[in-house]
């Protein structure tokens, strides 16, 4: 679940502001008039992040003139250009209306929206450290410009009137939605503190954005950092694919002739899986959970004690007793109770699977190890990989044979056909810029119609300067205001690059995330609403959508047309397929406790007094709380757990993960009870009508409902996993 989804919004002031960072400050005269020349300047525009996307399929982003040069003057006069607008809209002398309030900030921040693509490009896929250093710079005045406009107080009243307004006499449904969604995003940062307190409010954002800055690029650096070296005599277990990818990368790092174990999770993945190697092991799992927790100029402890302590001071001056309280009462959970209850439904069944886990694998190392050993978290993959092998006759290696890249490519396209019935067809090379020779963009039209829907680009290697995990993105999401603007969606991955003209062969996890991300795409792509703000997700069940698109890698007619064999293009066994399937609850401890660890920590964090506390002691002594198996580590360990720590998208909000698998089992169901299986026309149609294209101009709740006619229920993750059941509450 390294699964992070990155948004960036294009027209509305307030999405574009990285989901309203906050806070106060009101605009000198001069200020304004500083900002009103900047509009005024509009016209000549040279720079070239600034400028309009022209080009085909309704304009692209420019990423063939990305020039780092550009970058800070473009972010600073788009946001000049940005409080210009805003202020022409809080001080429009007539009464506040949704057309000349809410509808103008949906309007507002076009020029910001282009430039937040590009920065967002530099930050996650080709930073460098002069990027870094520009990044630290800005962090804080991105921050104090969000400031301005999210603690606007005439901007808020106007806001405020239109609300209240809409609350007497409702709207039509989906601007009665937006107004909804931007008077809560206004209302939860602060809007009606007094001016003290917004003032605070806006330095904890400026001092935080510092830190979230810091926090990833101490990541990055020692992902960059520490590689491990390894000669010819010590490839024993490592699959022939990895052995040539490995090498290349030790070539590209001028080490000719060796073998680079890069520090990212599908490098560590694998060769923790196959290598023979019991010291390596060790040595690569220590470099890559031990990421920014060395004691050095990289360790985020620091970060994360300042970054807690001020999160609860901030969401304490609108009187919230923690940081959790404050940030789940606009998700699916609610609050933190519940996202616990959920949690808690599920982390002993994962603890006594992985007691079983541990006995299967101890057994074969047994037997096996010349010397006498007990299972460490290092060792848990290559001994999981034995059992698998000796339990159901199941070999990863044979399994990835038959998942090359290319075909799996071509199967999410066939799964996007068959349920949105969308076309992908490869642009002509040299037509849409790319930003990376790697980058490959297809053009998405309906079936059907030929009518154009928008464009998909592909990153899918690892490589320097672009940060470990697999994400999606929007350049430009739908929406009809203004003009009917199509989509442009990305998915980036960290594969490993192969040597020239060999296949890329990636894992059944790695397929199923490859899928995942593919689902975040399809979501951008399907999207049928209005208004920008809409585009918005709510973090536990915007993975739902993308977990449930997961599910089609093991469809049948998915198997049988693209999981072939990369020699000789056989599709994969009846057998072979028999064996997966039998297999599919296997190693499900260890995944989900590895999970619902980082979960848990991430609300204990939150949920903890941050006065005084030891990132490191709290973590160590939190999980000995909850009993964790000492042979299981957690996905995201604190000091890199980018999702938590880099910004605020996942705080006390990585839960998310399961609560959308509840959903993701119980829909999944819908389908597989359906006359026509994952392909039922009916029930894809539902899919479609109420679970993607409204995106959030419905309650998720609500639109759940409608999709499935009932709320969801458990019963089915659990079964999912192979877990026991739980037995009917009854009244007593």
């Amino acid at each position: 679940m390294q699964k992070q989804i990155l948004t960036a919004g294009k027209k509305s002031g307030l999405l574009a502001l990285l989901a309203l960072a906050s806070c106060t400050s009101v605009q000198t005269q001069e200020q304004s008039q500083q900002t009103q020349a900047a509009v005024e300047q509009k016209q000549e525009e040279t720079n070239p992040l600034l400028k309009k996307w022209t080009g085909p399929y309704g304009g692209v982003p420019a990423f063939d003139k990305m020039n780092l040069a550009d970058l800070k003057p473009a972010m600073e006069k788009a946001m000049a250009m940005n409080l210009a607008e805003i202020e022409a809209i809080a001080n429009n002398p007539q009464p506040a209306t949704f057309e000349n309030t809410i509808e103008e900030m949906e309007r507002a921040g076009e020029e910001l929206g282009r430039v937040f693509t590009y920065y967002g490009i530099w930050s996650s896929n080709v930073s460098t450290p002069e990027f870094r250093k520009l990044q630290a710079e800005m962090a804080p005045k991105i921050s104090e410009f969000s400031s301005k406009i999210s603690q606007n107080e005439k901007l808020f009243q106007r806001v405020k009137t239109v609300y209240d307004n809409a609350q007497k006499n409702p709207l039509p449904a989906d601007q009665q939605r937006v107004v909804q969604l931007v008077y809560e995003g206004f209302a939860m940062e602060g809007a009606d503190l007094s001016p003290e307190a917004k003032e605070r409010y806006a330095e904890i954002n400026k001092e935080l954005s510092s830190l979230y800055t810091s926090f990833s690029n101490n990541v990055l650096g020692d992902e960059e950092k520490y590689v491990v070296y390894i000669t010819k005599d010590q490839l024993g277990g490592l699959p022939e694919s990895f052995v040539k990818a490995a090498a290349k990368a030790a070539a590209d790092r001028g080490q000719e002739g060796k073998y680079a174990i890069t520090n990212t999770r599908s490098s560590m993945d694998q060769f923790l899986t196959y290598s023979d190697e019991r010291a390596l092991r060790e040595k690569v799992w220590n470099n890559y959970y031990s990421r920014a927790d060395n004691g050095d100029a990289n360790d985020n402890n620091e970060n994360i004690a300042k970054i807690l302590k001020l999160r609860n001071e901030r969401v304490k001056l609108m009187g919230y007793d923690n940081y959790a309280q404050w940030r789940l009462q606009n998700r699916m959970a609610k609050n933190p109770e519940a996202a616990m209850d959920l949690m808690q439904a599920v982390w002993p069944a994962a603890l006594a699977r992985v007691k079983e886990e541990v006995a299967d694998m101890q057994q074969i190392a047994n037997k096996t190890s010349k010397t006498k050993i007990t299972i460490e978290p290092w060792d848990y993959r290559y001994y999981a990989e034995k059992v698998r092998q000796e339990k159901y006759d199941l070999n990863s290696d044979e399994v990835k044979q038959y998942l090359e890249l290319g075909n799996l490519t071509q199967a999410i396209f066939y799964t996007a056909g068959e349920l949105f019935n969308f076309n992908f067809t490869p642009v002509p090379e040299g037509s849409v810029p790319v930003f990376h020779e790697d980058v490959k963009v297809w053009e998405v039209t309906d079936k059907t119609t030929g009518e154009h829907i928008g464009l998909w680009y592909l990153d899918p290697f690892a490589r320097q300067g672009k940060r470990s995990g697999a994400w999606a993105t929007t350049y430009r999401a739908f929406t009809t205001f203004d003009g009917k603007e199509t989509v442009l969606a990305s998915n980036n991955s960290n594969f490993v690059k192969p040597a020239p003209g060999e296949p890329v062969l990636v894992s059944w996890d790695d397929a199923e995330t490859f899928f995942h991300e593919f689902g975040h795409a399809l979501h951008f792509l399907a999207s049928n609403v209005k208004y920008p703000t809409l585009n918005s997700g709510v973090r536990d069940y915007t993975e739902f959508q993308s977990q449930l698109l997961e599910r089609w890698l093991s469809t049948d007619k998915v198997i049988n047309q693209y999981l072939k064999h990369y020699k000789t293009n056989e599709p994969m066994p009846k057998e072979l397929v028999a064996k997966i399937k039998k297999a599919s609850t296997f190693n499900q401890g260890f995944a989900t406790t590895e999970f619902l660890a980082s979960a848990l920590m991430d609300m204990h964090f939150h949920l903890a007094d941050p006065e005084g506390l030891d990132p490191d002691k709290f973590e160590r002594e939190t999980l000995g709380k909850l009993n964790m198996p000492k042979e299981v580590v957690m996905r995201h360990r604190s000091p890199h757990f980018g999702h938590v720590f880099s910004g605020e998208g996942y705080a006390t909000g990585y839960y998310g993960y399961l609560w959308a698998d509840v959903l993701t089992s119980d829909a999944a169901e819908a389908f597989a009870e359906a006359p026509g299986g994952f392909y039922d026309e009916e029930v894809a149609a539902r899919l479609v009508k109420y679970l993607f294209a409204p995106r959030n101009s419905m309650d998720p709740a609500e639109a759940y409902r409608k999709f499935r006619g009932r709320d969801a229920k458990i019963d089915a993750l659990m079964r999912d996993r192979g877990f026991p059941v739980p037995e009917p509450q009854t009244k007593k």
